[in-house]
């Protein structure tokens, strides 16, 4: 008997839950790693981007493999390599290189997890209900994340950093238990003889140059790129961010550093999708443009309020988390949207290996302008940090509107 389609969902929002649970374990220990191996902020930020460079690396491939065979088998692959980079991490990572092999394979897992198992959807999915179930999914990984931010912490209070990265290389195994048992394979997909993968499959330059040439489309990619930049920057280091605001002020938050960045994470989760809303109503491009420049104001003034109340503080944190995010479906619904048919596929791939690009430069930039500007210890430092994140947004802002992508109608 046939399982219905729409009983897949919580069991792949599961699986995407315990997935996702390794994203933060760096962020959270961030801080005692980097007093322990006598690391500078460009070496801990360029850890933090190994994550999504491997991310880059892996994503081509899988999506690429999605097309040839099910879906399952490459999600199955990705949480094991997920597992293993962070039992790497607990075990063999001693210092700054051995730290960037891991944590990349790590990324990698990541990214043969998160889009495949969009895709284990999307296959056994009536097209009637797909979007729904595809809000629900993407909404999800913000929930995923702020999970992770606070069994982190949970676990490096209680165990120590080594325990972290040990018991959350446990979630990763859990979801490819979650998708084995509870996901049945497609009959239509068992593949047989050799699966021929030509290196134009996994980079398709001459339809990524296609996109590139629509105004629209590329504007939507590019302001995804300054989104992701912003956004991964912001989560990497806020946690540490917390722990200077404690001490700078002398004074204790009402919740640790690692609860509080989780907590700041869960507000994420409905402003995409409210974001996409407003955007309809108003007009993508300048919905776009008016979240981008509004959140450039709240990251300085969140980077600005050190030795402030911790309320004012965590205030700040949740604004610009929601305007962080506030654009997130808006870019890719613009994109999905504007580009032509016959190359979406490849606009989509191109989309997502642009933004983890913003994911893999943001960390290291926050990093590198923190050891120009004073180190962490400084609250000038923190302020030139987050102004180096948030300002390419607002460069975004100021080039599109100069072609006159803000007053497109899509």
């Amino acid at each position: 008997m046939r399982i219905r389609s729409a009983a897949y969902t919580p069991f792949m929002l599961l699986a995407q839950i315990c997935a996702l649970l390794g994203f933060a374990c760096y962020a959270v220990v961030l801080t005692p790693l980097q007093e322990e191996w006598h690391l500078n902020n460009l070496q801990s930020g360029l850890i933090a981007s190994a994550f999504f460079f491997g991310y880059m690396l892996a994503v081509p491939l899988a999506t690429a493999l999605t097309d040839r065979i099910d879906a399952r088998k490459v999600y199955f692959c990705g949480g094991a390599l997920a597992s293993c980079g962070l039992l790497g991490m607990a075990f063999f990572a001693n210092g700054f290189f051995t730290a960037l092999f891991w944590m990349a394979m790590n990324g990698a897992g990541l990214a043969a997890t998160y889009m495949p198992g969009l895709k284990i959807l999307s296959d056994r999915i009536q097209s009637g209900e797909l979007t729904r179930h595809i809000a629900f999914y993407t909404a999800f990984f913000g929930i995923g994340t702020g999970l992770s931010y606070l069994c982190s912490g949970w676990i490096y209070a209680a165990f120590g950093w080594h325990a972290v990265f040990a018991w959350i290389a446990l979630a990763p195994l859990a979801a490819v238990v979650i998708v084995f048992f509870c996901i049945p394979p497609l009959v239509s997909a068992q593949w047989h003889g050799p699966i021929n993968l030509r290196m134009q499959d996994i980079f398709p330059i001459a339809k990524w140059k296609l996109v590139l040439q629509d105004r629209n489309a590329a504007g939507f990619i590019l302001g995804y790129t300054a989104h992701t930049l912003e956004l991964f920057a912001s989560r990497s280091w806020l946690v540490a961010f917390f722990g200077f605001c404690t001490a700078y002020a002398g004074q204790s938050f009402l919740l640790a550093a690692t609860t509080l960045a989780g907590v700041v994470n869960f507000f994420a989760v409905p402003a995409s999708i409210l974001g996409n809303e407003v955007a309809l109503r108003i007009g993508r491009q300048k919905w776009v443009c008016i979240v981008m420049l509004i959140s450039a104001v709240i990251g300085i003034s969140l980077a600005a309020s050190t030795g402030q109340s911790w309320r004012l503080i965590v205030a700040l944190a949740v604004a610009h988390a929601i305007f962080i995010m506030a654009d997130s479906a808006t870019l890719t619904a613009g994109l999905v949207i504007s580009a032509r048919s016959d190359i979406k596929g490849a606009a989509m791939g191109l989309h997502s290996l642009m933004g983890f690009g913003g994911g893999l430069v943001g960390p290291a930039i926050f990093g590198f302008v923190l050891d120009m500007s004073g180190s962490r210890s400084s609250p000038h430092a923190w302020i030139w940090a987050y102004a180096s994140i948030v300002m390419w947004g607002v460069l975004f802002v100021m080039y599109e509107r100069r072609r006159g992508w803000a007053e497109q109608a899509s």
